[in-house]
């Protein structure tokens, strides 16, 4: 398949034209390549110096991304960024970004997933931005403590960010948004929840949090952010019987 092709893929599955206004991060095609087809495409979180030498050396002709290298503001050529850029298009690599179109999806999703592997019923759209909700929430089938959350969604209680243990010790409703979102938790507690499950940890939603009585789970950026790009992945490889491989790079972060 062609670039472009696999770009009228994407954005039939996914809503990244309806993002256009409000995602900062430049969804879409970031560096093109040379007009030869596409047979084999690599998946990560984020595009990086590191991702483009691996998915290169696999034999991707395009890597697909979270966390693309071009967001609004702009960026001169130099330094880090050059040797980055460079790295692509000496490899003849293409980048994709698909940034809030893939938290958003209501079944390859970062936030979709993870409330699969809880199971959440009665699943409701939450955590708004710009007018468009990118999370969801639900009930869980069972009351929960906070480790059994972590096990489900993580495998591990172990390697989480952090946990504010101030709400509910069995946990019934939850919301999820990933990545850097803990100020969404102002709308968990809005709506009555439990536990509100995010990736990055901040030191402002503390005493809120406390005050409020609800439970939140830093899971990790990295680590509430690989669902989506392993889903869309194995979607792919189904949908354009192309080969397909998800390079796992965490962070710890």
């Amino acid at each position: 398949m062609t670039l472009p092709e696999i770009d009228a893929y994407f954005r039939k599955i996914l809503a990244i034209d309806e993002f256009a206004r409000d995602d900062r991060s430049q969804n879409g095609i970031q560096i093109a390549r040379s007009d030869s087809d596409i047979s084999h495409i690599a998946f990560a979180v984020d595009a990086s110096l590191e991702t483009a030498r691996r998915a290169a050396e696999w034999g991707a002709g395009l890597l697909v991304v979270h966390h693309g290298l071009f967001w609004s503001a702009s960026l001169t050529i130099t330094g880090v960024h050059y040797g980055r850029i460079r790295e692509f298009i000496e490899r003849d690599l293409a980048l994709y970004a698909i940034h809030l179109p893939l938290d958003q999806h209501d079944t390859l999703g970062n936030n979709a997933v993870m409330a699969d592997r809880l199971e959440l019923e009665d699943r409701e759209p939450f955590g708004e931005h710009h007018g468009k909700c990118i999370g969801w929430k639900g009930r869980l089938p069972a009351p929960m403590t906070l480790e059994q959350v972590s096990r489900q969604v993580f495998a591990s209680a172990d390697d989480q960010l952090g946990v504010l243990p101030f709400g509910p010790e069995q946990c019934r409703t939850v919301g999820i948004v990933s990545g850097g979102a803990p100020g969404d938790v102002t709308q968990a507690i809005d709506q009555g929840l439990d536990l509100f499950l995010t990736g990055e940890p901040s030191h402002t939603i503390y005493h809120h949090c406390l005050e409020a009585g609800i439970n939140v789970i830093f899971g990790g950026h990295y680590q509430t952010e690989v669902w989506g790009v392993r889903a869309l992945s194995t979607r792919c490889a189904q949908d354009l019987n192309l080969e397909t491989t998800f390079m796992d790079l965490p962070t710890g972060l």
